[in-house]
């Protein structure tokens, strides 16, 4: 071969290589994890997957999702956790405290994005602080605890001579929203007990000792166990003849009374965005924990009228949605 030959072949040689990695790097399917507490169908994942579409991602070619489900069984959290970290994938998303610790103890290497956390992910030890997360975690919140007695508050405005109210709280997360809600009660001029539950079993004996209590209403505290089982909790509260107010508005979509707080699928679908900017090579440590601005009143009236209760028209020009 000629100088003149080798030269060039070597040129193109040493041109091809870079290009090969590029191919090779552009070719990788970036895969994302999803640990949910409930059982499929998922609108919340939905509207994540919907989120990746808009920034350009397409679903088995440039990235590839693995949810995993645990059905109601906290258990099975750790268990679903640990499969995902084993199989390595590029970003772990979670909602829900008890998802959000299974996580955090199945991997400190892997990314975690945050879908939705109630309470305060500092104060839970989920990270260092929101500004600067440290670690691998970031993500959102729905909202500072005392969202509970803001709740309070609209349930006393919408039941006219309130004095009795039963919080149910998931024993195993409600220190700070209890704390938060006991305040507002006590503001409010308010007889507040609360009914601790850990698991679905222990609901109907729950609504079995409200209703001896003669209580005026419920606040069901914001909690993913109750989400997960919201048709139980509505239907419960309906045969109590109890008004209750909820945190999301899929417990008034399932015929509840009312609800206030963040719209979680906005925050499943700011989630998506977050996943972007990991796989695009920003640290979780160095992302800001994001809380919501804006929050949403919905009103079920065909609950009310059932309840035989009238919803005062102040507050319904104030709904963000009403149900009819």
């Amino acid at each position: 071969m000629g100088r003149r030959a080798f030269l060039g072949t070597l040129a193109g040689g040493l041109l091809a290589a870079p290009l090969a990695v590029q191919a090779q790097q552009a070719a990788k399917t970036a895969t994302i994890g999803i640990l949910r507490s409930g059982s499929p169908p998922d609108v919340y994942v939905e509207v994540f997957r919907q989120g990746l579409r808009e920034l350009g991602y397409v679903e088995n070619r440039s990235i590839a999702i693995d949810v995993r489900y645990a059905r109601g069984d906290p258990d099975q959290l750790v268990a679903l956790a640990r499969e995902l970290a084993q199989l390595k994938v590029d970003v772990l998303v979670a909602s829900g405290l008890p998802a959000i610790v299974a996580a955090k103890h199945a991997t400190s290497i892997i990314p975690i994005v945050v879908a939705a956390i109630g309470g305060d992910p500092v104060a839970d030890g989920i990270v260092a602080s929101l500004a600067r997360p440290g670690g691998n975690i970031t993500g959102l919140t729905i909202g500072p605890p005392e969202l509970e007695g803001k709740r309070l508050d609209l349930l006393k405005e919408a039941v006219p001579g309130l004095s009795r109210v039963v919080a149910l709280v998931n024993h195993d997360s409600a220190a700070l929203k209890r704390r938060a809600v006991e305040s507002a009660a006590r503001k409010l001029g308010v007889t507040l007990q609360t009914q601790e539950v850990r698991e679905l079993r222990e609901f109907e004996g729950a609504f079995a000792a409200m209703h001896k209590g003669r209580l005026d209403a419920l606040m069901v505290l914001s909690d993913s166990l109750f989400t997960n089982h919201r048709a139980r909790i509505v239907d419960l509260a309906a045969k109590s003849r109890l008004p209750a107010v909820y945190d999301v508005r899929l417990f008034p979509e399932s015929g509840g009374l009312m609800s206030y707080g963040p719209n979680i699928a906005d925050l499943f679908r700011r989630a998506a965005t977050y996943v972007d900017k990991i796989l695009k090579g920003a640290r979780p440590a160095d992302l800001p924990i994001e809380q919501p601005t804006k929050f949403e009143l919905v009103i079920n009236l065909k609950t009310a009228k059932a309840l035989g209760l009238t919803i005062p028209p102040s507050l319904l020009l104030r709904a963000d949605e009403v149900i009819e």
